[in-house]
């Protein structure tokens, strides 16, 4: 399939640059994938959709304030380091900017002085590994100093201090695990009070982890959308979840999915019957169409970016366990979103897809 087949025109103004004024406040659009209808909805409508027996499936991992600022110890360069994932003791992945002129052996200055990153290698897959040395635990000093990394489509000045905002907004309010580099943002709409009227439903909510690295913002380069490599993220499935999801399987209920994130982690770790394995470890599933769902029954998920690899598994979706072509779907209904002023990505509204 062709990486062009999934793009778009989408007006600047629609690329939401600021969450909500209320958390949960979003519009949301419904997708009946077996002919295609559309409803206009807000979020608060969401429990009108689901059902008892229903298990929404949600990502806990917790967004790190993992971008830092700082300078080269030879020549006083400025630099940006974004740590992505920690590898053992004080070894970490992580994307730095500048890359140029960097040798392995250099050293970086983070954190007023508080960090320093001595450059490992350049990693095959893309970014460095580096040492650090740190006065005191790394995700302590993120804390005092880090940003929050946002996507480069949402703008802000770069080494000003957060807003409140941001560091609220961009993490859901069942954030537990830290990790991430990037939010799990359908699940950026949820309140307590959303998941109140959810149990008084008999909705049933079970956890899962993924980290999501910033291989979710890499743009499709490939000519073909197969060819595209994805990035390994670590995901982590409890006993308790993968008994829950597994059991309403087994008796007809639904699993619905709330975001990308929770999709390829069932996926991932899941067999050929449809049986999610708890467990943990790494996923570097791609999903693009055709596709044959084995775990989700329903997805709730925000608006995507063209010719991305989360458009692709969102094409696939609208596609599978029909004849109907998902892409063209999606295509279509994204055109109804636009031409309806739906704002789009991470603070936008969201999409769910029956």
């Amino acid at each position: 399939m062709k990486t062009s087949d999934f793009d778009y025109v989408l007006p600047p103004e629609l690329i939401a640059q600021e969450p909500p004024k209320e958390r949960g406040a979003s519009r949301m659009l419904v997708l009946y994938r077996a002919n295609g209808r559309i409803e206009h909805r807000m979020f608060s409508d969401l429990p009108e959709y689901l059902k008892a027996g229903d298990v929404l499936v949600v990502n806990d991992t917790k967004v790190m304030p993992a971008r830092l600022y700082g300078k080269k110890e030879a020549t006083g360069g400025k630099v940006e380091v974004l740590l992505t994932e920690n590898l053992s003791g004080n070894r970490w992945k992580c994307l730095i900017k500048p890359t140029t002129r960097l040798r392995d052996g250099a050293v970086i200055i983070l954190a007023d002085g508080d960090l320093k990153a001595t450059l490992i290698r350049r990693l095959e897959t893309g970014g460095c590994e580096v040492e650090l040395s740190a006065s005191e635990p790394v995700l302590d000093i993120m804390k005092k100093y880090g940003h929050v990394p946002l996507p480069p489509y949402i703008k802000r000045m770069a080494n000003k201090p957060d807003s409140v905002q941001d560091v609220e907004s961009y993490q859901t309010v069942y954030a537990k695990n830290a990790g991430a580099v990037a939010a799990p943002t359908a699940g950026l709409h949820f309140t307590p009070d959303m998941f109140d009227r959810l149990a008084q439903k008999h909705v049933e909510v079970t956890r899962i982890t993924l980290h999501v690295g910033p291989g979710t913002f890499k743009p499709v380069k490939a000519e073909n959308m197969e060819d595209h490599k994805m990035d390994p993220e670590r995901y982590v499935i409890s006993e308790d979840s993968a008994k829950a999801i597994n059991r309403a399987k087994q008796e007809g209920r639904r699993v619905i999915a709330t975001g990308t994130t929770v999709v390829r982690t069932l996926e991932a770790a899941s067999d050929q019957a449809g049986r999610v394995i708890p467990g943990s470890g790494y996923s570097d599933i791609f999903i693009y169409p055709p596709y044959t769902f084995k775990v989700p029954d329903v997805i709730l998920t925000n608006f995507h970016l063209p010719r991305s690899t989360l458009l692709a598994l969102a094409s696939a979706f609208c596609g599978s366990g029909s004849s109907a072509d998902g892409r063209k779907m999606l295509m279509e209904t994204y055109q109804q979103a636009i031409s309806n002023g739906y704002r789009f990505y991470s603070y936008g509204d969201c999409m769910l897809v029956i």
